[in-house]
């Protein structure tokens, strides 16, 4: 695994990750920016299956809000690998980090479970509850794990 961070940190995307103060920080604005389209788009969704403006027909609203957030997930995912190449041994090190990956996965793994059997629009309204405040629950803690990352 060594070499591998290895590797990664001597490519010149990494190098040019580590020496351009402009292209270090327009990807992090696109990180933030994707962050932004994905978790307001989700809240916006969870807070719907939670009962918050039933008047809007769900499946409306999925229809409006996943692919809003989907579009948000790639660019914050490409740009945090992006950002991942200026440190990578030091990144895959912190437990702060893997500790935010694992709760992605946990939180894309809540997304498909639902998405993919029975789907919104079939599923029982607890299961609908359920699946959304855990949602919520999950994007917090990624957004707090990142933001702290930026600290550590």
């Amino acid at each position: 695994m060594a070499e591998l961070l290895d590797w990664l940190a001597a490519t010149p995307l990494a190098e040019w990750m580590r020496l351009s103060r402009w292209g270090y920080a327009a990807v992090n604005a696109l990180h933030v920016l994707g962050i932004a389209l994905l978790v307001g788009a989700i809240a916006a969704l969870d807070l719907r299956l939670l009962g918050w403006r039933r008047r809007l027909p769900l499946t409306q609203a999925a229809r409006l809000l996943q692919p809003i957030a989907a579009t948000g997930l790639l660019l914050a995912l490409g740009a945090g690998c992006l950002l991942f190449l200026a440190d990578p041994a030091d990144y895959a090190a912190m437990p702060l980090f893997q500790i935010k990956l694992s709760l992605i996965a946990l939180a894309l793994a809540n997304a498909l479970a639902l998405n993919l059997r029975p789907g919104i629009a079939s599923a029982t309204p607890r299961r609908l509850r359920l699946s959304a405040a855990l949602s919520l629950l999950l994007w917090l803690a990624i957004l707090v794990s990142g933001r702290f990352l930026a600290f550590v």
